[in-house]
């Protein structure tokens, strides 16, 4: 995992977690607390509510991102640049800044008056983009989307999001963001509920992720909560995206979504790390496919279930169907052992196999093959 570094802060497995607070000096942004159009007033809310609570970044929109307002001209962006720059010169804590936009005019101009970072919501659908940060050495948040600078985040398919992340390519320091919410008409919150158990895969690119989850619908939606009362599920989920591998949480509630990011960065399992060999945060074989796929393999030429391995238990097996189990598991080179349970172990391709050799004709054994099958 390539670690990137923004302006002095480390961002990667090799580093904390980190937390982007939000700014917004745009009128139409729907959260208000995080709204401002004075720089006096806009400067003393990021001292007191986002780095004086534990904001490692600091994220200032000059826009509202939502499908249901009209998007600003680069032009009109910049007409609100002033504000943002204004605001930050006048911040005494010591903070990252990052500007949300989708232009390489603006980025370039942001950069150039004291921002450190961008946050690219359009995933460089701006091909001038990847030059212009690399041109001023800065970290690149890249959201996934389609090639449209109108319509951010609009990708419609689940499946399709890996690959929208690799649209022109990436910088030394690109940090990707799978684009949680709703982007879209067409994204639903099951498609958000899928991307977030699938968040390990975007690590196959070999760099850092960044998850936006605060009080996301499709949270909200677990719990039955309005977005007032959704600062649990945000939580929860916040301490299971940084144990799956997030490296940056952005979000409007920085002291708690801090020590959410550090419960789950406390019981992140420990992988092998030396200068030369890194240990796969790799469970299915669809994880492992990505990896092979970041390092140039043809993945489609690879058994990745044999890269991956499952234990699985098995109970209230009949005497005869636990002997039948055990002697078709030596044949596949599955470990067996245990009466009840019968603990079978081995990797996915060879577990599938003794699901196979099973088969659905043995009576007593079809729940077992039939679960075996759907190993994944």
């Amino acid at each position: 995992m390539q670690s990137v570094d923004a302006a002095g802060l480390r961002i990667g497995d090799d580093a904390p977690p980190r937390i982007m607070g939000v700014l917004n000096v745009s009128k139409e942004s729907p959260y208000s607390p995080s709204v401002f159009d004075d720089p006096v007033e806009a400067a003393a809310y990021v001292d007191d509510e986002l780095v004086g609570q534990g904001a490692d970044i600091v994220d200032v929109g000059l826009e509202s991102a939502n499908k249901r307002f009209d998007v600003l001209s680069a032009e009109q962006e910049l007409d609100r640049l002033d504000t943002a720059v204004e605001t930050i010169e006048r911040v005494e804590g010591d903070a990252v800044f990052s500007i949300e936009t989708r232009y390489a005019e603006v980025a370039d101009e942001a950069l150039s008056r004291g921002f450190d970072m961008v946050n690219d919501i359009c995933g460089f659908a701006d091909p001038a983009m990847p030059e212009v940060c690399e041109s001023h050495d800065a970290a690149v948040v890249k959201m996934a989307s389609p090639p449209d600078l109108e319509r951010p985040g609009a990708v419609e398919d689940v499946d399709d999001i890996y690959d929208a992340l690799a649209l022109n390519g990436f910088t030394d320091k690109t940090i990707l963001d799978p684009a949680f919410g709703g982007w879209s008409e067409e994204k639903t919150l099951a498609d958000d509920r899928e991307t977030f158990e699938r968040l390990r895969e975007f690590r196959g690119y070999g760099r850092p992720i960044l998850v936006s989850i605060n009080r996301k619908n499709f949270l909200r939606d677990v719990a039955g909560r309005s977005t007032e009362d959704a600062l649990p599920v945000s939580l929860a989920a916040t301490s299971m995206a940084v144990e799956r591998g997030a490296h940056i949480v952005r979000t409007h509630d920085v002291a708690e979504t801090r020590d959410a990011a550090l419960v789950g960065r406390a019981f992140t399992e420990d992988r092998v790390r030396t200068p030369n060999v890194e240990e796969l945060d790799a469970r299915t074989s669809r994880e492992v496919e990505r990896h092979l796929d970041g390092a140039g393999a043809d993945a489609a030429a690879v058994d990745a279930e044999r890269a991956v391995a499952r234990a699985v238990a098995v109970r209230g097996l009949s005497e005869e169907n636990r002997q039948t189990l055990v002697g078709l598991a030596s044949d596949t080179d599955v470990l067996a052992a245990g009466r009840d349970p019968l603990v079978l172990g081995g990797t996915l391709a060879a577990l599938r196999a003794l699901g196979n050799a099973v088969g659905p004709r043995r009576d007593g054994l079809e729940p077992v093959s039939d679960a075996l099958s759907r190993l994944e």
